[in-house]
């Protein structure tokens, strides 16, 4: 990772919140959970001040070392300040919630990560508005989202304007709330994946093309699957979570080992294919 993962001075990419009503209802999202609380990338400490007044075990992580330093004095005790780059730091198994401004330029790597750590059970994110509609579904989902629907809930909370930060960036923020759950096991998470990477790489003129060639259903199977989980859908991008939960039970009973050697045949190559892809 380049040495741009930086998070604290604005030089290192980052735009400070500054708007009290946004300030107060990330806080407020937070005080609504329980445990211990992780912040990432605190900067300035304008969410972090407020946080402290939780009473509640609180960890902020930033790179930026004199940042850190000033921020720990502030805080008084309050509060524990890492030195450390986000993107190498090691969540603790136990319960805890995590908020963050995220730097804009360092979004999808953040989310990459905190998707692949455990113990955390809600996050708060400010990012960009695009990202947050994108990874909520909200006009189509994306494929991290597709990918990690089974096992976390995104959801958009509100438009952040430009204005609210300094410097002011070229786009709007958005809060997105992700939640841990538990649709389709743990244990099918990597299959899962690769199955949600082919289907979104896909071809076909129509939906039920692209899923009868990225999975075990045959094209009647698909058509039917479609007409009565998704009938609006033409793009895999507009299937919800529930689709994705139901279309991979579909797939994991029809590639079973009475499933037509043929279609396993298929299933193992496309498999063998998307797996030397990087999956988020």
């Amino acid at each position: 990772m380049p040495r741009a993962a930086s998070f604290g001075r604005h030089e290192n990419g980052q735009n400070f919140l500054v708007n009290s009503a946004i300030i107060d209802r990330i806080v407020a999202q937070v005080a609504s959970t329980t445990g211990p609380i992780l912040e990432i990338g605190p900067g300035g400490g304008a969410l972090t001040v407020p946080l402290a007044r939780l009473n509640r075990p609180l960890t902020a992580i930033d790179i930026d070392a004199r940042r850190a330093r000033e921020l720990q004095r502030r805080l008084d005790g309050r509060a524990r300040v890492v030195r450390q780059d986000y993107l190498h730091y090691a969540h603790p198994a136990t319960p805890h919630t995590v908020v963050s401004s995220v730097p804009f330029h360092l979004t999808t790597a953040i989310l990459r990560k905190l998707l692949r750590e455990p113990g955390w059970t809600r996050a708060t994110l400010l990012v960009q508005w695009e990202v947050a509609r994108r990874r909520a579904g909200v006009g189509g989902a994306s494929l991290l989202t597709a990918q990690w629907w089974p096992w976390f809930d995104f959801a958009l909370l509100e438009r952040v304007p430009a204005r609210a930060f300094r410097p002011v960036p070229s786009v709007d923020g958005g809060i997105m709330v992700i939640s841990r759950r538990m649709l389709v096991p743990a244990r099918e998470r990597e299959a899962y994946q690769r199955f949600a990477q082919r289907v979104f790489s896909g071809r076909g003129r129509t939906l039920a093309q692209v899923i009868a060639g990225a999975t075990s259903l045959s094209h009647r199977e698909a058509e039917s699957w479609i007409a009565g989980a998704a009938p609006k859908a033409r793009l895999p991008k507009q299937l919800s979570a529930a689709n994705w939960v139901d279309l991979w039970t579909e797939h994991s009973v029809r590639s079973g080992p009475s499933r037509p050697a043929r279609a396993s045949r298929r299933t193992s190559r496309r498999d063998a294919h998307a797996s030397q892809r990087a999956s988020p």
